[in-house]
């Protein structure tokens, strides 16, 4: 029984250590993570010197897009609400260093969905007011969308940024 508990939990710590630290993905290479395709692309390329080293300044570019027959969707409710997780896939730098406050991940996230709200109350004169303001009603990722984002890595010179992909859903 002993060994059996101790199997089954080393067991799950591999596979957690498996699952968290993500495949990985390769200039032009696009990769199936749970249904959606993601690309990672190196734009440009030039030598920098921080704190008297010289580094490779890369300039990336990453995207998602759902392939697959679900949509991802968070949506509000009526009272403010703070939402943090709206993460879809994140692509780890693992030999970005972070100098100049560059990136060392990009994560993409869902798109939000922005609704007029018109509402009426009194200004600083006294008088009745009507306004309008835009506040985010949802979060989405709807089939065969596709979201990019950029970075700057900074990576020793002489390499070439070591990025891993991982689902964040």
């Amino acid at each position: 029984m002993k060994n059996l508990t101790f199997l089954i939990s080393l067991l799950a710590v591999l596979f957690f250590g498996i699952s968290v630290k993500g495949q990985k993905i390769s200039d032009g290479q696009t990769i199936e993570v749970n249904g959606m395709s993601v690309t990672f692309n190196i734009l440009n390329k030039e030598s920098v010197e921080a704190g008297g080293k010289p580094y490779d300044r890369y300039k990336v570019s990453a995207s998602v897009k759902n392939t697959s027959d679900k949509a991802y969707n968070i949506r509000l409710a009526s009272y403010p609400q703070i939402v943090t997780n709206t993460g879809l896939v994140e692509l780890d730098c693992i030999n970005a260093t972070g100098a100049k406050l560059t990136s060392k991940k990009i994560e993409l996230k869902m798109k939000a969905q922005m609704i007029n709200v018109t509402y009426s109350a009194y200004d600083k004169s006294g008088k009745f007011a009507t306004s309008t303001i835009p506040v985010i009603g949802s979060y989405y990722f709807d089939q065969g969308d596709t979201i990019s984002d950029n970075a700057i890595f900074i990576v020793p010179q002489g390499e070439k940024p070591d990025v891993s992909v991982r689902s964040l859903r």
